[in-house]
């Protein structure tokens, strides 16, 4: 397998917070060029964790960290992996910080040496994908929590990123921004891990689904052929799925 196909690669990973509380535990995992993958866990498993991991925002207590081929360990090794990876975060207040939506959007690809003419048009181009056209010069603050998900997509977007990280992408939004994001990632030509609670969201936008058990990444299956759902047991919520 060539070294240029993948994308992530995690080898023995842990990582702990300062209660001593063990996240993630001799954690393995690799995402290859052109996959489409779904992680689901509940809160508090250590999805999001290891995203951050990923982003270098937070440092494992164990293991090794490649991304593009490349052991990353230093802040200057994410610097250079940052600039091919887009991120979503889950609070699209994270990511949003301009007065307006197109300096939003603009933001990133003016960093990336675009002249303010050529930014503006890439992030225009990448609003109507979103079918967010007319939304360049209304204030970021007063979006809706929907309005801001999309926008927060497109910031990433229109940077044209190799590879694109999704944290809890559904969180707080109605059915029918929720279908607009899916037929958007559909449309997608690019490598994405999606980290979510809800099964039925990675089913039609992932090929393939893992789970975080206990510290440890799982392989679930193919996302074409698995149906899940959630069931309330007294201890807890319980996920399984079946083959169909």
């Amino acid at each position: 397998m060539d070294d240029r196909d993948t994308l992530i690669q995690l080898k023995g990973v842990g990582f702990s917070y300062g209660d001593g509380r063990a996240v993630l535990s001799s954690l393995d995992f690799t995402l290859l060029k052109g996959q489409r993958v779904g992680l689901i866990g509940f809160n508090g498993s250590g999805k999001t964790t290891l995203l951050h991991i990923l982003m270098g925002l937070l440092r494992p207590s164990a293991g090794v960290v490649r991304l593009f081929g490349k052991t990353v360990s230093k802040e200057k090794d994410f610097v250079e992996a940052r600039r091919r990876i887009g991120f979503v975060f889950q609070n699209a207040d994270d990511q949003l910080f301009s007065p307006t939506v197109i300096e939003d959007v603009a933001f990133g690809v003016l960093n990336q040496g675009k002249s303010p003419n050529e930014a503006r048009g890439i992030a225009i181009e990448t609003l109507e994908k979103l079918n967010l056209k007319g939304f360049e010069d209304r204030l970021t603050h007063r979006l809706s929590g929907g309005e801001k998900k999309l926008v927060s997509l497109a910031t990433v977007l229109a940077c044209r990123p190799e590879l694109l990280l999704l944290d809890e992408p559904t969180t707080g939004l109605d059915l029918e921004t929720c279908g607009r994001i899916i037929e958007f990632l559909n449309e997608l030509s690019i490598t994405y891990l999606i980290v979510s609670h809800e099964y039925d969201f990675l089913v039609k936008t992932t090929r393939e689904i893992y789970s975080i058990q206990k510290g440890a990444v799982v392989y679930n299956g193919d996302s074409s052929i698995l149906h899940s759902h959630y069931h309330a047991h007294p201890t807890g919520d319980i996920l399984h799925h079946h083959e169909q």
